[in-house]
């Protein structure tokens, strides 16, 4: 089993890793939210463990977000809050367990396991075709019927939103908001480089200017 664990505390993600291996989890660690929700877009895991206070955006930022953008995976939040409203917080955003710290390396692997029990029901893939263009959400792939091309996990992100809300115009400031993070320090200028590659891209697999500017406003997938 693939699990990303995202813990800034150096001691505990040392710890938590070397009780992950020695039980035979394969396990990838970062350090902060960013470099977590960056890993869980670029690879398969089938748990990810978030701590709740990590420099950069949180824990409870990175869940929402991921969910927001349909990731499913088996989500655990790992936090020195105790409180019900904070559990009430991580749950609502999207964790499908909460572990207190300080906790037993026990009680971790035992959720762990009633996690992966319900992680095993297979996943279907899930694919939109969009012009010449087919978009996995499943694999993270956009290719046509001859070729394929590979977006970064932002420009993955931003076309998939284009696509969910076609033939709507998204102002730049929400596509910040829904792909960066409202807390992310880049401007629109950001949003409209990211645009401009992605058009590049994708004019590799279809003639047509899939994506309009709406100016002085934003971006819209043409219907």
């Amino acid at each position: 089993m693939n699990i990303l664990v995202a813990e800034d505390d150096i001691h505990l993600g040392k710890l938590i890793v070397h009780m992950l291996k020695k039980n035979e989890y394969h396990v990838e660690w970062v350090t902060n939210g960013e470099d977590a929700y960056e890993a869980a877009l670029a690879r398969e895991f089938d748990i990810l463990i978030l701590d709740w206070m990590m420099p950069g955006q949180n824990g409870l930022d990175v869940c929402r977000r991921l969910r927001n953008g349909g990731c499913s995976q088996a989500i655990l939040m790992l936090t020195a809050k105790d409180a019900v409203q904070d559990r009430i917080n991580g749950l609502d955003a999207g964790a499908d367990d909460y572990l207190v710290k300080p906790f037993e390396i026990d009680e971790l692997l035992a959720r762990l396991r009633a996690l992966s029990r319900r992680n095993f029901a297979p996943i279907v893939e899930e694919k939109v075709v969009i012009f010449d263009i087919v978009l996995n959400r499943t694999s993270y792939k956009v290719n046509s019927s001859k070729r394929e091309i590979q977006l970064t996990p932002r420009e993955f992100q931003l076309f998939d939103l284009l696509v969910r809300n076609k033939g709507q115009v998204l102002p730049r400031e929400t596509i910040l908001d829904r792909v960066w993070g409202i807390d992310a320090d880049v401007s629109a200028k950001t949003v409209d480089a990211t645009v401009k590659l992605l058009r590049k891209k994708l004019g590799k697999l279809t003639k047509k200017e899939v994506i309009e500017s709406v100016r002085g406003v934003g971006y819209r997938l043409e219907n």
